[in-house]
């Protein structure tokens, strides 16, 4: 091999680099549907978003909220649109975050209603950011979350969130990000297109270290618990992990049911973060939770989202890296007698009086027995305190408890028992109504929500209602249901969460349409077909 050659194949040998393997996740990261700990124990966020961009020299906020008690806080950046939060201002950001023992989601603002409002960033543009202060976030993937982008995309070219949010996930794991990274909606992060959850999973996938968790901003469009309840039965039964990464008590697209949400977070052990700490304005400065970032001035927002129920002060479990407490080996409270009704050859609905968990790891759910001595079968599981149970056998008597479950998979001692007895068959055909209510409406548009009841004596596995929607008018969206439209004719159908339904049981949908001004009139009326 002469001089030439020898030197060509020793530059080859050192250009050709094998690629790297793919690392498993570190520090904070998804396990099933939820967030744990490098330790593997589980962690709940409770916190509030704090707009560290605009306000940059109220340091003091990140006491002040780990004060009241909040285990998390999400801080607004951004990389240009706003003045930009260089290197340095990330690394004080990350130190006050380890000071001040609260686990920090890192959010950049820049991408804000994408393709609606001008001057918003694309996500391939928040990665780029990332990127430039990626020397501030290397080594903490313990105690920080990256939120590549807040509210990624407005109501306009939605679909494209799907291939714009994996191109980002894919290439911030390129660029050697190990972070627990998050990922926010689009419409406005409201998602009532549903486009994150119809496409959550092939999200997740297209993630090599599956340590992405997905965030919805519960505003307007979740002003009822059934919208709520819905939403988070998508991704509980998808088995994908969700926090709710905003939410208000009140806003100017409608009232949403803060009850419900938190509630909801804190029985199924899933996080939310409120908006805001302090300093909005355009006239949502109600979101404020405490007054010219004053902590001893709680507003009414303030008051309830840390001392109400299911508040931060009440359910806040700090994350076991600052020291918070050891691993959950804490069990649920024991559930209460569970009553069965709606009894039929097949099924029967049982509820029961619900747990609650202490140790820090949340209340996941109930598993529901049939005591048969020595092996006790498993009949169902359930994230609330009720249970619809199918596959029974007719003409069979039925002894059966509850045990509560927690993230740690510690479960609560047994029920009391119940007793009943399915029926010999035969009952009535299945049958349903379906019933539509204008929620909401202005002079070129209407909100719907839909009421579908299973008014037979057996239990139906779905259902189809259709209703004529008058001319002119257009439904441009819908939730909770798969719709179809032929000329004038709507067709919209049950989805897997929502359309088994025992007798006397309901569900809800709901769409949008535009309708030319001083148009009154609605859809309707509604025909419901079980399946």
């Amino acid at each position: 091999m002469s001089r030439l050659a020898a030197f060509l194949a020793l530059l080859v040998s050192v250009l050709i680099v094998p690629a790297a393997p793919a690392h498993a996740a570190v520090g904070l990261r998804v396990s099933g549907a939820r967030i744990v700990e490098a330790n593997g124990n589980a962690f709940i966020m409770r916190g509030v978003s704090h707009a560290h961009t605009w306000y940059t020299s109220q340091t003091s906020s990140f006491a002040n909220i780990k004060a009241l008690r909040a285990n998390t806080v999400r801080v607004v950046l951004s990389g240009g649109r706003w003045p930009a939060n260089g290197t340095a201002d990330v690394a004080n950001v990350v130190s006050l975050c380890r000071q001040n023992r609260l686990i920090c989601v890192l959010e950049n603002h820049d991408t804000t209603g994408y393709g609606e409002q001008s001057g918003a960033y694309t996500l391939d543009q928040a990665v780029t950011y990332w990127n430039s202060v990626r020397s501030a976030l290397t080594g903490t993937e313990d105690f920080i979350v990256i939120n590549i982008g807040n509210e990624p995309y407005g109501n306009n070219n939605v679909s494209a969130w799907t291939s714009a949010t994996t191109s980002a996930i894919s290439r911030m794991r390129s660029l050697g990000f190990q972070h627990l990274l998050m990922v926010d909606a689009p419409n406005w992060g409201q998602d009532w297109q549903f486009t994150m959850r119809d496409n959550a999973q092939a999200v997740f996938n297209a993630d090599a270290q599956r340590n992405t968790v997905f965030s919805v901003h519960m505003y307007g469009v979740f002003d009822t618990a059934a919208e709520i309840t819905a939403y988070l039965n998508a991704f509980q039964t998808a088995g994908l992990p969700l926090v709710i990464g905003e939410f208000g008590h009140n806003h100017s697209d409608g009232n949403p049911d803060e009850d419900t949400i938190m509630a909801q977070a804190q029985q199924r052990g899933v996080g939310y973060i409120g908006w805001s700490w302090s300093g909005n304005s355009g006239g949502v400065e109600y979101l404020d939770m405490v007054t010219n970032f004053n902590p001893a001035q709680l507003t009414s927002w303030g008051q309830r989202i840390f001392n109400g129920a299911n508040g931060i002060g009440a359910t806040s479990r700090e994350a076991t890296y600052f020291g918070g407490g050891s691993t959950d080996t804490t069990p649920p409270t024991t559930p209460g007698t569970p009553s069965a009704s709606n009894v039929t050859s097949s099924g029967a609905n049982l509820t029961w009086a619900a747990s609650t968990d202490s140790g820090g790891s949340g209340l996941a759910g109930y598993n529901v027995y049939r005591e048969q001595g020595a092996t006790d079968t498993l009949l169902g599981q359930s994230t609330t305190n009720s249970i619809t149970l199918t596959g029974l056998s007719a003409s069979t008597q039925y002894q059966v408890y509850v045990r509560a479950r927690d993230g740690s998979n510690n479960l609560s001692g047994n029920s009391p028992t119940t007793t009943f007895t399915t029926t010999s068959g035969g009952g009535g055909p299945g049958s349903c109504t379906a019933t539509g209510t204008v929620q909401s409406q202005w002079s070129t548009g209407y909100v719907v929500q839909v009421t579908v009841t299973n008014t037979g004596s057996v239990p139906i596995n779905g259902w189809t209602v259709t209703f004529p929607v008058p001319n002119g008018h257009t439904i441009i969206g819908g939730w909770n249901t798969t719709m179809s439209i032929s000329g004038q004719a709507a067709t919209a159908r049950s989805v897997s969460y929502n359309g088994p339904l025992a007798p006397g049981a309901s569900a809800n949908f709901g769409f949008q349409a535009t309708r030319p001004s001083g148009d009154s009139a609605t859809p309707g009326p509604y025909t419901c077909t079980p399946s």
